[in-house]
């Protein structure tokens, strides 16, 4: 029987693509990164709990060097984009962009397919934030893929099952699947609530709001 790990934030679209393929592909590992965020340990908290709900091993792996080579927004003193400052999607994005982050976060988990035998690796890229950061999108997955075919013996498939779909469909899959979006933690932030107004707050918002969800709205953003 195969068996898979999935990159995991705590956010919504890794809790979504957790929710969907868990049974499917076997997933018995998340691997969640801790490169000095500022929503690191709300993130790691996140997916202790989404890992407890989907009964299946949690392992963090610490980052530092990402830390220490990039001025990105989300590690920095600087602040995150909110507000005004999202509608000026090319430099809100160089804001938050992290150098090459997907790709070290993909052949990290290529090396524990290589070493214990997992076929594949299940990552919450979509279509939404593929039109804004090129490693969510479906070409860098299928690159990856090809990539693997050289760079391991196992050969592990990168599967992305939200590739095809917005936070609009993301959200409405949750909910009629019923993936406990309680759990999730979507916000680049490092407080104890959603902030609301950082862009992947944003995103969440519109999306439960457009599925006329009033009652993830309360219990994520207060």
């Amino acid at each position: 029987m195969s068996k898979s790990l999935i990159l995991l934030s705590g956010g919504l679209d890794s809790l979504v693509s957790l929710g969907l393929k868990k049974d499917e592909l076997n997933i018995e590992l998340a691997l969640t990164f801790d490169y000095g965020q500022k929503s690191a340990k709300q993130e790691i908290e996140a997916s202790e709990k989404i890992c407890a709900y989907y009964k299946i091993s949690h392992k963090v792996i610490k980052l530092d060097l990402l830390k220490e080579i990039t001025k990105t927004s989300l590690v920095s003193n600087d602040d995150i984009p909110t507000g005004d400052e999202l509608k000026d999607g090319q430099n809100s994005a160089k804001s938050v962009w992290v150098p090459n982050r997907n790709g070290l976060f993909l052949n990290i988990a290529a090396s524990f397919a290589d070493s214990f035998g997992y076929d594949y690796i299940v990552i919450g890229a979509n279509k939404e934030e593929g039109q804004t950061f090129s490693d969510n999108s479906k070409e860098f997955i299928d690159a990856v893929n090809e990539e693997f075919k050289f760079s391991t013996l196992k050969k592990p498939k990168v599967v992305a099952p939200l590739i095809n779909y917005v936070k609009n469909d993301i959200v409405m899959l949750a909910l009629k699947r019923k993936i406990p979006l309680e759990l999730t933690r979507s916000c680049y932030q490092g407080g104890e609530h959603h902030c609301g107004v950082c862009e992947s707050c944003v995103r969440l918002k519109h999306a439960l709001e457009y599925n006329n969800d009033t009652r993830y709205v309360k219990i994520l953003f207060g």
